[in-house]
């Protein structure tokens, strides 16, 4: 074979392997954490999320800081147990951020959870906002990889024999079932409220833990085709899922948000509260 037939052959072969891999690359289906991302660009997701007013309240924790696998560090809001204790919830923050909202929610857990410390991770690096639009940009612009390596390093930070449960609201209750995922056996329970689950069977194969998925009936994002989708996938998975329905919208449990609906989320703090109780006994 001379030399431009051999030439011809590997250009042929660079081109074939170039064309499919560009083929996969925009056929693959978005992550989880990225669909729900991009809902940020979405008629009415914006609207639907009035920014959350001030409030004051006596903090029971601290910021606390953190090395992640990334050569960075990572930081959280902490309220520790009262005594020793390897039991450990980590809370997940909605598209806003690491804001007074979520650590009034963290203290409200370690006043009902005693013998558990409580961990508010802060997803975007220590950004915060009230403006809706700016929020949008913040969720859409959050980087996989890094807050990844950020709930890596909080595991890393509490060590292997720790026992943890995780909740999440709206960008946070997606990122609620991945940090189920990413802490493996050690994750004994995961609650998720009106976030993006895991579409990837496999991915949800490897849950060391079942799930329970706060549902509003009347979100527009978060639907009755996206749950009906979990539902099929944990059960082919082979995981418990409960859900629980509420008819109400999207963000019905923050009371800085129009929709908030008082019933319903005491409600859901209440079985959410019995759920931690049973899985970190």
């Amino acid at each position: 074979m001379n030399t431009f037939k051999l030439l011809l052959m590997a250009l042929i072969t660079l081109s074939t392997s170039a064309m499919a891999q560009q083929h996969k690359s925009c056929c693959q289906a978005p992550s989880a954490t990225a669909s729900f991302a991009s809902l940020a660009g979405s008629n009415g997701f914006s609207g639907a999320h009035e920014s959350p007013a001030a409030i004051s309240y006596a903090a029971k924790g601290s910021m606390i800081t953190f090395t992640t696998p990334d050569g960075k560090t990572g930081s959280a809001y902490f309220i520790a147990a009262e005594g020793k204790s390897n039991k450990y919830i980590f809370v997940f923050q909605e598209w806003w951020g690491l804001n007074d909202y979520i650590k009034r929610q963290a203290d409200l857990y370690a006043d009902s959870l005693k013998g558990v410390n409580i961990m508010a991770i802060d997803l975007y690096d220590g950004k915060v906002t009230t403006n809706p639009e700016e929020a949008g940009k913040f969720m859409q612009a959050a980087d996989d990889a890094r807050i990844r390596s950020i709930i890596t390093g909080a595991y890393s930070h509490i060590g292997k024999d720790a026992k943890v449960a995780t909740v999440g609201w709206c960008f946070g209750g997606g990122w609620s079932l991945q940090a189920a995922l990413i802490g493996g056996k050690q994750t004994k329970g995961c609650v998720m409220y009106y976030g993006m689950p895991e579409t990837d069977v496999t991915k949800l194969k490897s849950l060391h833990s079942d799930v329970v998925f706060i549902f509003a009936k009347e979100d527009k994002w978060i639907n009755e085709s996206v749950k009906e989708e979990f539902v099929k996938n944990m059960k082919t998975a082979g995981k418990t899922l409960t859900v629980k329905e509420y008819d109400a919208d999207h963000a019905f449990a923050n009371p800085s948000n129009p929709h908030f609906n008082k019933d319903f989320a005491m409600d859901a703090q209440q079985i959410t509260l019995r759920y931690f109780r049973t899985v970190l006994k």
